[in-house]
């Protein structure tokens, strides 16, 4: 039934079509991909990020066919639009917002500047009966990471225990958000899984760069939803997951291990700290990681396949063989029902 859910309320990569509803004897299912963006972290074997890399130095396949990086960008630089064709039928994607305001694509243009404007940046904070005793410390810890994130980055503020609470909307206004984690109050059990899918679906609603880091005391007790689906899902939206967790969940040796699962399908990492100080130094290193990635984007050439689609990103130089790339490995197709065929994408959450 879940699945069943998920899928009629549009999980979807980035599409862009015109929802027109008209009546017909019977419905249809489209799937359209318009337009796929990667962040990419590129390090050594120490970890040191790899910097001034250009975009012929990436080979990006896509079920084993070679793609087109169409928009290019690393860390806090200027996305740029390069000159390469778009393949027939495909178009710069659109938000929700913009389908139902004006009923047209999103231009080259805009798509480009939505992408220099930074990342989207939502924290899910736990405020479950795990974190009674550190409460205020992990909220002096998310209140410095957040000041201290680059201007141009947009940031949302969630907590979550049983239920999720979205304290502060997506807002480039840091105060905003700042009040948003001073009023959260402990809560009952923790429904982390749960409340993440709700996020994914939010930050699915923009264009561009999403990026979601979650800080967990523990284990999750009280979600419905398998982490594997919550994955998949970030996976297919391209929103990268960090997640800063505490000791006590890290000698959970499930949620240890589904923590890392799910951080490295989507690009991201996982932390757990057991001191405040490095709570402190788990932020600024996700910090440091969004200010090194690596922005691909690129127009999927034609492809049969309406399920599952394999990506590899591979560096060209033989000389760079011995660097590591992180970043997800593909994507699921999503379908959505209309009367006309046409594929509707959902509404923005909200409710908080």
């Amino acid at each position: 039934m879940l699945k069943r859910f998920l899928v009629l309320f549009g999980l979807f990569v980035l599409s862009a079509t015109s929802a027109v509803a008209q009546e017909v004897s019977a419905p249809r299912i489209n799937v359209k991909v318009d337009l796929v963006q990667l962040n990419v972290a590129v390090t050594d074997k120490k970890g040191n990020y790899i910097t001034g890399l250009r975009p012929q130095d990436f080979v990006i396949t896509e079920d084993g066919i070679s793609e087109n990086i169409a928009l290019f960008g690393e860390g806090d630089e200027s996305v740029r639009a390069l000159l390469n064709p778009t393949p027939s039928g495909s178009n710069p994607p659109v938000s929700p917002a913009d389908q139902q305001n004006s009923g047209s694509s999103v231009s080259a243009s805009d798509l480009t500047s939505r992408l220099v404007e930074g990342a989207d940046v939502f924290v899910l904070f736990d405020t479950s009966n795990y974190m009674y005793h550190n409460f205020a410390i992990a909220q002096d810890a998310i209140a410095d990471f957040i000041r201290s994130l680059q201007s141009a980055n947009k940031v949302a503020f969630y907590s979550y225990s049983r239920d999720l609470s979205r304290a502060a909307l997506l807002t480039s206004d840091r105060s905003q958000v700042l009040r948003g984690v001073r009023a959260t109050v402990a809560g009952d059990d923790a429904a982390l899984y749960n409340c993440l899918l709700l996020t994914v679906q939010d930050a699915a609603h923009f264009i561009g760069r999403k990026v979601i880091i979650v800080f967990s005391n523990g284990p999750d007790n009280a979600s419905t939803v398998p982490p594997e689906e919550v994955a998949e899902l970030a996976q297919s939206t391209g929103t990268t997951i960090y997640m800063v967790s505490t000791q006590q969940a890290h000698l959970e040796p499930v949620s240890s291990t589904v923590f890392q699962r799910m951080t490295a399908a989507t690009g991201g990492k996982v932390y757990f700290a057991k001191t405040w100080k490095e709570e402190q130094n788990a932020f600024a290193s996700i910090r440091d990681d969004l200010a090194h990635l690596y922005s691909l984007s690129y127009y999927p050439k034609a492809n049969s396949n309406r399920g599952w689609r394999m990506i590899k990103v591979k560096l060209a130089n033989k000389h760079y063989k011995n660097y590591h790339i992180r970043t997800r490995d593909g994507y699921r197709l999503q379908h959505s029902r209309s009367p006309s065929g046409n594929v509707l994408s959902p509404k923005p959450e909200t409710t908080r």
